[in-house]
């Protein structure tokens, strides 16, 4: 049997059933202009619209209701850009503008751009340009703390016709991972050195790590990087990367290995076990801990740990070699031509 809800002089909601409505109708407690509402139906209705055969009437006192004008889209506030990803270690990010679409990267960052494409190194990301000169300085300060180049480069589409392409290459070996921002909360919170490039529009900022804990241990450092906007921005990383959804679990992470993070996500840090697994797991001390609800981005190699296996196995540098060379070590090095 259906079940009715109806509201009180008072707007209280209260519930019956569908024999009951003749009889409350009868008593005066549901009027012709008491609002009613049951599954199926979009909004609270006055009772004669919707049950006019109880009322004595053959159909709506007042005709159909009036259609509603669907509310205006809201306008997208970053360039809307094309991407295609080449390449699977060492990758290359292809974006494809239209005319007067602009793009921004990191100082450095092109590896070829096609014609019609004008670029200029800018103070900035441009996602305010009626910013004021302290503005304009705060923001430079602020790149400067995350050790990037207090320039960005701005590639616009300068042409009148036909798409043009800009590409980005990766710094070293991992994998470029294209975000939109729309679709993370209009943010994400990632590693300082993480940012590769984004549509105009993109605010290209910093958060500061609230825990002190976090920040003397977490990996990351107590400055992190944040992107906001409703456009696509690409992160890089080393190694594989893969994205988590938590849905209010905890994830326990090896310091280093988070790339971003978007809202609603809570980083600290927490140690690894004991005494024993803390000094001889091999593990470290401490663990990076994400919980909460959002999107989180997790690489399997940090440069910065590539690097350090690289110095320490380079021969010249007093590191042994593996999987190479002969018995005689340096002489037979020689002799295979290293």
């Amino acid at each position: 049997m259906k079940t009715w809800h109806y509201a009180s002089p008072t707007n209280e909601q209260l519930q019956t059933t569908e024999a009951q409505l003749p009889g409350l109708i009868e008593n005066g407690t549901v009027t012709p202009q008491t609002r009613v509402w049951s599954s199926g139906m979009a909004n609270w209705t006055p009772a004669v619209e919707v049950l006019p055969e109880l009322f004595g009437h053959t159909g709506s006192q007042s005709g159909p209701p009036p259609i509603q004008p669907e509310p205006p889209a809201i306008a997208q506030t970053s360039h809307e850009i094309d991407y295609e990803i080449f390449g699977d270690d060492m990758q290359i990010v292809e974006v494809e503008l239209d005319p007067g679409e602009t793009v921004i990267a990191e100082a450095g960052a092109m590896n070829y751009v096609e014609q019609d494409i004008t670029f200029e190194a800018k103070m900035g990301d441009g996602s305010t340009p009626n910013e004021g000169v302290m503005g304009k300085l705060l923001a430079v300060g602020k790149r400067a703390l995350t050790g990037e180049s207090i320039f960005m480069t701005h590639f616009t589409h300068a042409g009148s016709s036909e798409k043009r392409r800009v590409a980005f290459a990766a710094p070293f070996p991992g994998k470029i991972i294209p975000v939109d921002l729309s679709q993370v909360g209009g943010e994400i919170t990632c590693q300082k050195d993480s940012f590769l490039c984004a549509a105009k529009g993109t605010q290209v900022t910093i958060a500061f790590s609230k825990r002190l804990g976090a920040g003397f241990f977490g990996g990351e450092g107590f400055i992190l990087q944040k992107l906001k906007g409703d456009g696509k921005a690409f992160l890089h990383a080393g190694g594989t990367v893969i994205e988590r959804e938590l849905k209010g679990e905890t994830l326990r992470v090896d310091t280093g290995c988070i790339v971003g993070f978007s809202p609603g996500i809570d980083y600290d840090i927490e140690r690894s076990g004991n005494l024993k697994s803390m000094f001889f797991g091999g593990e470290g001390l401490f663990l990076a801990t994400l919980r909460g609800h959002g999107r989180v981005y997790l690489q399997s190699l940090p440069f910065s740990r590539l690097a350090d296996r690289v110095l320490r196995s380079a021969p010249s540098a007093g590191g042994s070699a593996q999987g190479e060379g002969s018995v005689l070590g340096g002489l037979g090095r020689l002799i295979d031509g290293d």
